[in-house]
């Protein structure tokens, strides 16, 4: 049974609120959980400090039987010290400003000194 930690919807339409929760990874990703380890809510700023809510203690339980965490999970668990915060491959070459865009930001830092 391969387990993930990974996050669950909850919340109203439009007002998302997460479940970070330790699932079997066949199970849905609203359906069946084993246990709840914190809960994520974006609507908060991103400096409230009940935006990301984490059991320590159950997380490294749950690490140390074998459960994986998703990318988004990751992150959370990197900022809060609890794994190595992820490395995440640059982004794609298609989605870097054209030829003409790097030219004006150039001449925008060459005006700026």
């Amino acid at each position: 049974m391969g387990l993930k930690i990974r996050l669950a919807r909850a919340g109203a339409k439009k007002r998302p609120y997460y479940h970070i929760v330790v699932a079997d990874s066949r199970s849905p990703r609203d359906g069946r959980f084993i246990e709840k380890l914190g809960s994520y809510n974006p609507m908060l700023p991103s400096d409230h400090p009940d935006r990301v809510r984490l059991y320590a203690e159950r997380i490294n339980h749950w690490k140390s039987q074998g459960a994986l965490p998703t990318d988004r999970v990751a992150k959370f668990l990197g900022h809060a010290g609890l794994a190595p915060m992820p490395v995440f491959p640059e982004q794609p070459k298609k989605s870097a400003p054209k030829k003409k865009a790097q030219e004006r930001a150039a001449a925008a830092a060459a005006a700026a000194g």
